[in-house]
């Protein structure tokens, strides 16, 4: 009986020394968080003052070299470690965060993306998407998977004026949003609606680019209803002056994209917008 009740003491001290552990392992992960919080409070604070100080000096915003710096600082530093994947997992969405930091200091508004086919529109949005991680919408894809069909299949059932005015609708809807990036369909920017839609809470940037430049984007697409049978630089000549004025008149900025890498077309987009920006 006796043996019996020491050696539940016995069990019941080491039961107590042993929650003890673990209250005093909960308190050292419960310090190691603040720690976290902390730092990265002080990781963002940095980010704003580098993003001043790039305003001050006139410097790229975009550095896409300085990511991959980073990045090869972070692989090397987690070399060998038995934790790599889950703590690189963790700093991609730190990454991810930070940009958003920039796009949200950046702009209070949505960027629209106008122009004709083959100007660049999905290349830059993509672009800029990744590096601000921003949301993306392209117009014409959304309303492919909304229709559940293709563009040219939605012209040839049931005509442009319906595509035209689903194109209204979804601008209609992104305009509650902000802080989007819209790349939007060639003929967007021609109905007065849609151009005061974006305006709303947008700033419209226009892509352009030469007859002959637009062709060899394009000449291989098999999506452009509007080039079938006229796929050649005079028709798209043609077509772009028609529509020069209208795109013109519903951009805040405009940029040529002709012999320019995407990185630099991008640059000279938020230099202009910063410059709208200041008045």
């Amino acid at each position: 009986m006796c043996t019996e009740q020491g050696f539940c003491h016995v069990n019941d001290g080491i039961w107590r020394r042993e929650m003890n552990d673990l209250e005093m392992y909960r308190e050292q992960l419960a310090l190691c968080d603040d720690k976290i919080i902390d730092a990265l409070v002080e990781r963002n604070a940095i980010i704003e003052k580098i993003m001043a100080y790039k305003e001050k000096y006139g410097m790229p915003i975009l550095q896409p070299a300085q990511e991959a710096k980073q990045q090869r600082r972070l692989d090397e530093k987690l070399k060998d470690n038995k934790y790599q994947e889950e703590i690189q997992d963790v700093f991609k969405r730190i990454l991810r965060n930070s940009k958003r930091i920039q796009a949200r200091k950046l702009f209070s508004y949505n960027i629209v993306l106008i122009g004709f086919m083959g100007s660049g529109k999905s290349t830059v949005s993509d672009y800029l998407s990744t590096m601000f991680d921003m949301r993306l919408v392209e117009m014409d894809q959304e309303i492919s998977e909304r229709e559940e069909m293709s563009i040219p299949d939605i012209f040839a059932t049931y005509g442009e004026e319906y595509f035209r005015n689903l194109e209204t609708s979804l601008l209609k809807e992104l305009q509650t949003g902000r802080n989007c990036i819209i790349s939007c369909g060639g003929g967007v920017a021609l109905r007065e609606e849609n151009v005061r839609e974006m305006k709303k809470n947008g700033r419209v940037v226009l892509l352009t680019a030469s007859p002959e430049t637009i062709y060899e984007r394009v000449k291989d697409s098999n999506d452009r209803p509007l080039l079938n049978g006229n796929n050649n630089v005079e028709y798209i000549a043609e077509l772009m002056e028609k529509r020069r004025e209208k795109y013109e008149a519903a951009a805040d900025v405009v940029i040529r994209t002709d012999g320019k890498t995407v990185l630099q077309i991008s640059e000279e987009l938020l230099t202009k917008l910063a410059e709208l920006d200041k008045g």
